[in-house]
């Protein structure tokens, strides 16, 4: 058996099925802003969302980076998370992810470390390697239109950040004596007192290139399942494939993002899951913007190529009523080997999402605590 790292538990990792379902929940959250409501109204949509899940036992709720994109008010992960940290008590919060070739890593170590602090063992730094936006935006963040070279350091790039994390360069190293605080060294100065803590490292992807990555690194995987379903499961076998068990893991861990929404009647969810493809039709085709009502979309008139695009989307977004999202993630599971559920339910209104994972928790008997 493998050494553990001094700060990453496994139980930091791995988590426990509730009520019937076949492994953890969780959740993935865009924040999405739907037409007629503001940033603001997508935000307390989030607390919501985050409180009623830590209540009904889901494992952990994830942030993702995105940018230049008017119905997804997800672009400062950290900063969000801050807030739901002050909301929660219990659940894991986490980047889900944080884009690593947009930041530099002492930035995302000292922002990490921050939130590590302000909600001990709680934190999840997830990272992928994509701009999470276009490539015009990305260039802004960056600074730079070179965003190949970005996508091919991910590995340097990674072993920088985990350097910062941990506080361990080598001597002679040119960032021995530069520190993410908070962080270890607090540790070894003068009186200094050090949470055991550090957030555990998450690999994200669409693609093999993460999952070989995670696996040789021994470090646990998300795979994005809700916009690359067919990807899915050649990831999860070349991760396990690949997995050398490290520090951190003995086996492999590995959890994938699901598109699930589950309403009270089947025709809503076909009009609420509509009305997310036309905001996606709109996003592919350079046209981002709010996220429609359904009955915006039930007036659009959709082309054949809409049409089948939106049929296609759709066709892996779990949705329904609560037995029928049950059934479908129970199906999914047992496809994929998935050791843990990320749900993501992308729709015009709050409420909806709101009372979508309550459905789910119901239908699985999920405990309620206060």
């Amino acid at each position: 058996m493998s050494r553990r790292h001094p700060t990453v538990a496994e139980d930091e990792i791995r988590g426990t099925a509730q009520g019937t379902a076949p492994v953890p929940l969780s959740v993935l959250d865009l924040v999405t802003v739907g037409a007629g409501r503001t940033a603001g109204d997508a935000l307390r949509t989030s607390v919501a969302i985050a409180r009623l899940t830590e209540s009904r036992g889901f494992h952990r709720y994830w942030i993702a980076e995105h940018h230049s994109m008017p119905g997804v008010a997800s672009s400062s992960p950290a900063v969000i998370l801050a807030h739901l940290a002050a909301h929660t008590t219990r659940i894991r919060l986490g980047s889900g992810g944080v884009m690593l070739p947009n930041h530099a890593p002492l930035v995302i170590a000292e922002q990490f470390g921050t939130l590590e602090a302000m909600a001990p063992g709680r934190i999840d730094l997830g990272l992928g390697r994509a701009p999470g936006t276009d490539g015009a935006t990305a260039a802004a963040l960056r600074r730079s239109d070179r965003l190949n070279e970005g996508a091919d350091d991910f590995p340097q790039q990674l072993a920088e950040l985990t350097r910062f994390l941990d506080d361990d360069f080598p001597d002679g190293h040119p960032y021995r004596r530069i520190h993410a605080v908070p962080g270890p060294v607090q540790a070894t100065s003068p009186g200094g007192v050090q949470s055991p803590h550090r957030p555990p490292l998450w690999l994200l992807g669409s693609s093999g290139f993460s999952a070989q990555l995670a696996g040789s690194l021994g470090l646990p995987f998300a795979f994005a399942h809700h916009f690359s379903a067919q990807n899915t499961v050649p990831a999860l076998d070349l991760y396990r494939e690949s997995f050398r068990p490290s520090a951190v893991l003995d086996e492999p861990y590995a959890l994938i993002g699901v598109s699930a929404l589950a309403t009270d009647d089947e025709r809503e969810a076909r009009r609420q899951v509509r009305a997310a493809a036309l905001s996606m039709i709109r996003l592919r085709t350079g046209r981002p913007g709010l996220v429609p009502t359904p009955e915006e979309a039930e007036a659009h008139e959709f082309s054949p190529m809409e049409e089948e695009f939106a049929n296609s989307w759709n066709a892996n977004v779990i949705h329904g009523t609560a037995d029928e999202v049950r059934s479908g993630l129970d199906d999914l599971h047992k496809r994929t080997g998935a050791d843990e559920l990320m749900l993501t339910g992308n729709a015009h209104s709050g409420d909806v999402r709101l009372r979508s994972y309550e459905l789910v928790a119901d239908a699985y008997g999920l405990p309620t605590t206060r």
